[in-house]
């Protein structure tokens, strides 16, 4: 992860001995700033829901910085691989292609079949659970380095508008959390949460969020 030179390594120590001793994080993600933790503690997703005040019978996806590691997490049908393999090898899991080539690309999140090594009360009624692929420099090595799936949940109190960037974050998100990375704080481009594609074992497959 030579990108990690850019920024302080000290915010992204910290943000990891929070995850690994079970606590909630604060932190930049390749769309939205969002809530994450270890997403195979059970305990630390509880906290989550609590936080957001949302019920755990939600499921909520979670980041990976490698393709190479889904089939540990998750059935991979046919359909969601050759989702996979259309998107440019360089932007793994991104959408290629805009309606309006003026805006970029938004980034791809597939709910993938009979998700396993997760904590269960982050899994969906159906067995199922939403994987996005990260490229962001901070949440990709917060991945990396943790060696495991982060939970990544929008920044806000369920029910209420998604935060943008940093600043929209409500105070009881951020006093609510163990820890805010202080990584892109200052950056106020607004950024949208991640297009949803749900692919089914059978190969059918759902546009949850465009």
């Amino acid at each position: 992860m030579s990108a990690i030179g850019r920024y302080e390594k000290e915010d992204l120590q910290t943000a990891l001995q929070v995850l690994r001793q079970g606590g909630v994080i604060v932190y930049p993600t390749d769309t939205v700033w969002g809530i994450g933790c270890d997403a195979t503690n059970s305990e630390a997703v509880r906290k989550i829901y609590a936080l957001k005040q949302r019920e755990d019978s939600k499921s909520m996806l979670v980041l990976l910085d490698s393709a190479a590691k889904l089939d540990y997490y998750v059935d991979v049908p046919e359909a969601a691989q050759m989702l996979l393999d259309s998107v440019s090898p360089d932007r793994d899991h991104e959408i290629t292609s805009s309606p309006d080539e003026d805006e970029p690309a938004k980034p791809l999140t597939i709910i993938y079949p009979n998700a396993r090594h997760l904590a269960p009360n982050l899994v969906a009624e159906d067995g199922s659970i939403g994987i996005r692929i990260t490229n962001e420099p901070f949440s990709q090595a917060l991945c990396a380095q943790l060696r495991k799936p982060l939970v990544s949940t929008s920044a806000n109190i369920s029910g209420q508008p998604t935060a943008r960037f940093y600043q929209e974050i409500s105070r009881e998100i951020l006093d609510g959390a163990d820890y805010v990375c202080r990584f892109r704080r200052e950056d106020e481009t607004p950024h949208q949460p991640s297009s949803i594609i749900k692919v089914n074992t059978d190969g059918t497959f759902l546009i949850i969020r465009q």
